[in-house]
């Protein structure tokens, strides 16, 4: 993993971002093909990555693999962890871990007193636990997505 390379996401990044994220849609949506989750996409693609990246409270991070988009990360109000996507190839090699530390450090530096909260899609729930949030409430669905409401601290 000597490989990968982090830093703070761009503007430049956005349209790798969403790219990533459209990729994983069979792992974010209850139809694998998408289908009854069009409003989710408008809010994941490369359009929604500059919006999210242009607004101040949203803290992005990337790893970079060989030049190439491996993974990344954001946070919005320095507690809610957003995204936190990893390329297919990479899942299971501890780069969601290494980008969870980093961002979940620098919330702390700037003041998180280590509270977070995630939305855990179905298959990223082992990977939160594995973190240490915990669920908060029942899962839940709608709009072609479920999500776990989970917490850590």
């Amino acid at each position: 993993m000597d490989d990968f390379r982090f830093r703070p996401a761009t503007i430049a990044d956005a349209p790798a971002l969403g790219a990533l994220v459209l990729d994983l849609l069979p792992y974010l949506t209850i139809d694998p093909e998408g289908k009854g989750a069009e409003e989710f996409v408008t809010h994941i693609d490369g359009a929604a990555q500059l919006r999210y990246l242009r607004q101040p409270n949203f803290r992005y991070r990337v790893a970079t693999q060989h030049g190439r988009l491996a993974g990344f990360i954001a946070l919005r109000d320095n507690s809610h962890l957003f995204h936190l996507f990893v390329g297919r190839a990479l899942h299971g090699q501890g780069l969601g871990r290494r980008l969870w530390e980093q961002a979940r450090d620098a919330a702390l530096a700037a003041g998180n007193p280590g509270v977070f909260t995630v939305n855990a899609s179905d298959h990223a729930l082992p990977m939160y636990r594995r973190f240490g949030f915990e669920p908060t409430g029942p899962r839940e669905a709608q709009r072609g997505i479920a999500w776990t409401p989970m917490r850590l601290g």
